[in-house]
């Protein structure tokens, strides 16, 4: 429906603006719309809006701009995140189109720990009620990343212990724009970008479409696509009063659609397998794919009083549908879950051979589940900031959101046999009989934050107010019209108020000292009585700028007294996404980024920038607890957390000169443990550690045309990512792109 729409939205805005560009008055828009347009920015879809407010920020936050962001030109949110020091991320499907992001050591399993939003609105499927769902934004049709961490991030909620990543889709620009982007390389991997926007006096606009797609660089047992092919269309609409009204405003109004198709699945590969071909597919995974389609709506008011009084509002829609049709066990005799069989392939070795499809089978051997789910969430908030003084500059920023998400589970489970290497359905399931339920949340959320700065002493209390309301409906199994037969209910709530300081002292204009500590929380499941997630978290740190060498330090310390663990499929747990108390846990920890210009004082047009981050993540359950899932299982005191790694190193190293631009990047992570232990890691349970070099070279033919090559792993390094969902999983072998991008 909307597909069309949008396309014909693109050509019209396009068509429109060539018309009419020399019949508007522009007045320099550019020049006049400057301040007031930035502080749209800051206020409204970016929550720094600039690498300068990043670094004099109370606690540690990230700016990655669009210059950083098209020096390899990712789209793999995981490559864009690498250099970013606090961050753990395990892959998945090695595009980045699943990723699983921890900020300072949070359970990183599906993001579900970390506030994701776009444009400044929580962007999860159902943040609340379900926040492990499976879409993320397509990072390579965003114009810049924001990452905040500690006390930083007390604003931004429901989860204030890790951080928040704020995406920036494409803005409205100043003046006329319009930018083509084509790539193509191996694995038929390829990628299409159009952007057209303007700016006139009181009306601007952006339209963007935006493609990514890959044949997949696995292979199927018996042949077969194992890629995906996923389209994006956004669009921008802004009417603004004139720049010298009384009363500045602009009211935006945003619409985006994604598709995607994807040929993945959580079937994995044994040990035994990984080490002789880490990109084989067996054969019984050929039905697996994923057809998902994404909404979203935003409309933002922005309405200046004054030079010191400022209000923004937005309300939002986002709407998410999607059925995964994976292979999810099988069954001669008794019903092993396809992890069970991956995991102990001798135990299971009929199993084993079946998932094979080298011989006929009997029928309805292979479960095929239909996670077929539909996600909604909406609200609106409001953020009012006044400012004030000259020596005592001061800042009250308040801020309300009223929010509501649910998730509609509606699934079934289709049995299949092997015939002539075929997988053919031999039953088709009752819709609804595997899962038949909707969740839901509604949340009051309130913060209030006051910046006082004197003679270089920045101070930030903040404190924020979450009222939670979780529940669930569940039609049972035999229910499928949902007349509520054997309907039943639960609830939980949760009153919190999260407290939260920062300090930032400059001792001059190039070396100053932050702190901070605030509580940390994560909503609890919908199971009545069950208790949030809550910690205390300190961080320390510093910031310098010597001789050219700048940088930062930061150590950190989080004091859970109640870690939340998550039952997922994809983490070898039943698939409930029931939440369990894990108890107290510490984890503490030590960022380091550092940069450089090692050509600075040279009389050559010529940059050799070199950027140098280091995450050190230390992690220790202080309670013993036993849970179904098999990233945890039973938990010792004194184990550690899987899937963080205690050492990453990265390191970027570049060669700019006006006509050229060489960027070279190096990635080193640690071994994991995919499972809750200590000690030396049993080779059953551990990822291996591994480094990744990507290169990128790019020609300014002139100021309209560049020729670029992106390679991403450039040694052809072969490593496991992780062992969830099921089984051993590859990172992205050698891959090359050509990309030819015109602007104007």
């Amino acid at each position: 429906m909307w597909k069309p729409f949008l396309i014909s939205l693109f050509f019209l805005s396009f068509y429109t603006k060539v018309l009419s560009q020399d019949t508007l008055d522009r007045k320099d828009s550019t020049a006049l719309k400057t301040e007031v347009l930035n502080e749209v920015i800051v206020n409204g879809n970016s929550i720094l809006g600039s690498t300068f407010e990043a670094k004099n920020r109370t606690g540690s936050a990230v700016y990655i701009s669009d210059k950083e962001l098209l020096k390899f030109s990712y789209n793999d949110i995981n490559r864009t995140l690498k250099g970013v020091p606090g961050i753990n991320i395990y892959e998945e499907d090695g595009f980045g189109l699943r990723p699983n992001i921890s900020l300072r050591g949070t359970s990183p399993e599906r993001s579900a720990k970390i506030n994701l939003m776009e444009d400044g609105v929580l962007i999860a499927p159902a943040p609340y009620s379900a926040p492990a769902a499976y879409y993320f934004p397509t990072i390579g049709r965003m114009q810049a990343v924001e990452i905040l961490k500690g006390s930083s991030q007390i604003q931004y909620g429901p989860n204030t212990t890790g951080g928040a990543i704020n995406m920036i889709s494409t803005r409205i620009p100043d003046q006329l724009l319009g930018r083509v982007v084509l790539s193509a390389g191996n694995f038929n991997s390829r990628n299409t970008q159009v952007v057209v926007g303007d700016n006139y006096q009181n009306f601007g606009f952006v339209s963007e479409y935006y493609n990514y797609n890959s044949n997949g660089f696995k292979n199927l047992d018996g042949g077969g696509n194992t890629g995906f092919d996923k389209s994006d269309y956004l669009a921008k609409f802004r009417i603004s009063t004139d720049e010298d009204a009384r009363f500045y405003q602009s009211l935006q109004f945003k619409i985006q659609y994604s598709e995607e198709k994807a040929n993945e699945t959580y079937l994995g590969l044994t040990d035994i397998d990984f080490k002789e071909n880490p990109y084989r597919r067996y054969r019984a995974s050929s039905k697996d794919v994923m057809d998902s389609e994404h909404q979203q709506y935003q409309l933002t008011h922005f309405l200046k009083l004054s030079p010191a009084l400022s209000i923004q509002t937005a309300g939002y829609l986002n709407k998410f549908k999607r059925n995964w049709y994976k292979l999810d066990d099988v069954n001669l005799g008794e019903r092993v879950g396809i992890n069970n069989v991956l995991a102990d392939p001798e135990r299971y070795a009929i199993e084993y051979n079946a998932l094979l499809g080298n011989s006929d089978t009997s029928e309805d051997v292979f479960g095929i589940k239909a996670n077929n789910r539909t996600y909604t969430s909406n609200g609106v908030q409001s953020i009012a900031k006044l400012r004030w003084g000259s020596d005592w500059l001061q800042t009250l920023e308040a801020g309300i959101r009223y929010h509501e998400d649910d998730e509609d589970r509606f699934q079934w489970v289709d049995r299949y046999a092997f015939q002539n290497k075929e997988l053919i359905r031999t039953t088709v399931g009752e819709k609804g009989e595997d899962a038949n339920r909707i969740s839901y949340a509604k949340a009051v959320a309130a913060h209030f934050l006051y910046k006082l700065s004197i003679n270089g002493l920045t101070v930030t209390p903040g404190l924020r107010y979450e009222n939670i309301t979780l529940g669930r409906t569940d039609y049972g199994s035999n229910d499928a019209a949902r007349s509520g037969i054997d309907l039943s209910e639960r609830e939980n709530r949760v009153d919190v108020w999260i407290p939260g300081l920062g300090a930032n002292y400059s001792f001059a204009n190039n070396l100053s000292v932050f702190g901070g500590i605030h509580k940390g929380f994560s909503p609890p499941g919908n199971t009545d009585g069950q208790n949030p997630e809550q910690s205390i978290n300190y961080e320390l740190g510093t910031r310098f700028n010597h001789s050219g060498l700048k940088g930062e330090i930061i150590a950190y310390y989080n004091d859970y007294q109640n870690l939340l663990g998550s039952d997922l499929a994809a983490t070898g747990g039943t698939g409930s996404l029931d939440q369990f108390n894990a108890g107290e846990v510490r984890v503490s920890g030590v960022e380091v980024l550092l940069n450089y210009d090692f050509l600075k004082n040279s009389s050559e047009k010529l940059r050799l920038p070199v950027s140098v981050s280091y995450t050190l993540t230390d992690t220790k359950f202080l309670s013993s607890f036993e849970s179904d899932t098999d990233i945890f299982g039973e938990v010792t005191e004194g184990d550690e957390i899987p899937y963080i790694a205690k050492n990453q190193f990265n390191l970027n190293l570049g060669l700019e000169h006006e006509k050229f631009a060489l960027d070279m990047g190096l990635r080193y992570t640690d071994a994991f443990r995919t499972r809750a232990g200590t000690g030396t890691i049993p080779e059953n349970q551990k990822v291996d550690s591994n480094y990744v070099i990507d290169l990128s070279g790019r020609y300014f033919y002139n100021k309209h045309l560049t020729f670029s090559t992106n390679i991403i792993n450039l040694m052809d390094e072969t490593y496991a990512v992780s062992r969830v969902p099921a089984g051993l999983r590859p990172g992205h072998p050698f891959g090359i792109n050509f990309s030819l991008a015109y602007g104007f």
